[in-house]
């Protein structure tokens, strides 16, 4: 099983990217990570989760969920007696890739899948095979990654 270990994401919604560490909360019944942000209700927190079902074939059928929180700005100073409500969740953006693969599909297939569909998500078009982001030269990065992820998509284990 791969490791749930921390996952650093930026984002870049404002002038400076920042990075979130998001960690791991459980793995059961699905791994599931969250950002850990001083002075932001757990409600505002950046989540991922992963799940792994099995198909009726034998293969297998993984998601990724990443939500994105966004939090209501304070429009007064508080009341008279200097109580301020923390910032409620004013809505979340989400995000899910799913991934289905064969019983017979071998890990070099679904890397191969996974890096052309990550690709596509990030702008391939009639001028560009890569997109925003180059992957021509991950070669075998996606099929020898160690990381929680990828290892998901490509080798189906799910972390632990």
């Amino acid at each position: 099983m791969a490791a749930m270990d921390n996952i650093l994401v930026k984002d870049d919604t404002v002038t400076t990217p920042v990075e979130f560490t998001l960690v791991p909360i459980t793995d059961t019944p699905d791994p599931m990570w969250r950002a850990s942000v001083a002075n932001v209700p757990i409600d505002g927190q950046v989540r991922l989760t992963l799940s792994q079902v099995n198909t009726k074939n034998g293969g297998s059928k993984m998601t990724m969920k990443l939500e994105v929180p966004v939090l209501e700005t304070l429009g007064a100073s508080g009341t008279s007696a200097g109580y301020v409500a923390p910032p409620r969740v004013a809505y979340v953006t989400t995000s899910i890739f799913t991934m289905f693969s064969d019983r017979r599909s071998t890990t070099q297939d679904r890397a191969n899948a996974l890096k052309m569909a990550l690709g596509v998500l990030q702008g391939a078009s009639a001028t560009t095979a890569t997109g925003v982001l180059a992957n021509t030269s991950a070669g075998n990065a996606f099929v020898n990654s160690v990381l929680p992820i990828t290892q998901a998509f490509v080798r189906v284990i799910k972390p632990n």
